[in-house]
């Protein structure tokens, strides 16, 4: 039997992550099992390893995507406030609290991906995506370069703590306030 082209195996593995990511985001790491995925799939438990090597790995590609599409929420959101640093800044940061507590990114980032890889390779997935993009924001802003560093991680956390909050709220207006506090924050850094 011939193999599968290049295209219908990248295919195949964007189905896998696509299943798996669904799978991840409403029972969490620890309720799925590549059994499950792979049947989800309809593929083989030996393709999901072929693709993916185990759990974890299949883990790790779901949460890669969800990173990079909260990153390019971030952008997006930045350059729609159109050329002004501070409103750039503004919108990013709340483009970042909406997609980060979108489901079901908020699950497979916050919740499980810390324990799944480890706070150190949790931190430089975060580093390298939205992170990246909060450091030049604030930058663009004329923060003192003595702080940019540890306001970006202060920044940071304080954003994932209020997206952990609102995951765990079932106050309607939590929402709102989160991003009135958001605005609170904000002001306070661009002082």
């Amino acid at each position: 039997m011939p193999r599968a082209s290049a295209a219908a195996a990248a295919a195949t593995a964007r189905h896998i992550r696509e299943i798996a990511t669904e799978m991840f985001g409403t029972r969490g790491f620890g309720d799925v099992s590549l059994d499950d995925v792979a049947e989800s799939a309809g593929v083989t438990r030996g393709a999901v390893y072929h693709h993916y090597r185990s759990k974890a790995g299949l883990f790790g590609a779901v949460a890669a995507d969800l990173q990079a599409a909260v990153a390019t929420s971030v952008v997006e959101a930045a350059e729609s406030a159109g050329d002004d640093p501070r409103a750039q800044l503004r919108a990013g940061c709340h483009g970042f609290l909406d997609a980060i507590t979108a489901e079901p990114a908020v699950r497979i980032l916050l919740v499980d991906g810390p324990a799944v890889f480890g706070w150190d390779k949790w931190r430089q997935m975060d580093a390298e995506n939205s992170v990246v993009h909060l450091r030049e924001a604030l930058a663009s802003v004329g923060t003192d370069p003595d702080l940019l560093d540890p306001l970006t991680a202060q920044l940071s956390g304080a954003m994932n703590e209020a997206a952990l909050w609102l995951a765990q709220s079932s106050n309607p207006d939590a929402p709102d306030r989160a991003h009135r506090a958001l605005d609170l924050l904000v002001d306070t850094v661009l002082g």
